[in-house]
């Protein structure tokens, strides 16, 4: 018995002679996008259109709305709170919003391009001077009120 031959990636792209003959009757198909570039177009397809999400910085106090389905039903809630944290660029870029609620701190990670995410919307603009807003963790109280930034526009 001998092992079967493997198959290197490159064949599996290479039309077959089937193929050949159906080619001439056939429309022309689109290229066949490999590896990285495949990647990167579904990316480009996937973020949503330019103008639709606001300018975020971090101090922000921002209200995201949040997809929810419950049974057969599909609503937006509203989540609201200050920006503490940006990450990534591009389809994995993502917000940490942080808020109290109850008398208890409750932080989320919104990806802003996730069709979770229906909208956001920036209530004011904070001024700080980080770009991680971590410490606000520790306050309590009026301590963890942001100044507001009036050179930005909303």
């Amino acid at each position: 018995m001998s092992a079967p031959t493997p198959i290197s990636p490159d064949a599996l792209d290479e039309p077959s002679a089937e193929t050949e003959t159906n080619a001439a009757t056939a429309p022309p198909a689109a290229p066949v996008l490999k590896g990285q570039a495949l990647i990167e177009a579904f990316e480009r397809e996937q973020l949503k259109p330019p103008g639709t999400l606001p300018d975020i910085f971090v101090g922000d106090t921002v209200k995201v709305g949040v997809k929810i389905s419950e049974g057969g039903k599909e609503r937006v809630q509203p989540y609201e709170g200050v920006v503490i944290a940006k990450r990534h660029s591009g389809l994995h870029e993502t917000i940490t919003v942080r808020r109290i609620f109850q008398g208890i701190g409750v932080e989320r990670v919104f990806m802003l391009h996730s069709p979770q995410t229906a909208s956001v919307k920036v209530g004011r603009r904070g001024k700080v001077r980080r770009a991680k807003l971590f410490y606000l963790r520790k306050r309590v109280g009026k301590a963890t009120r942001v100044k507001q930034r009036f050179d930005r526009d909303v």
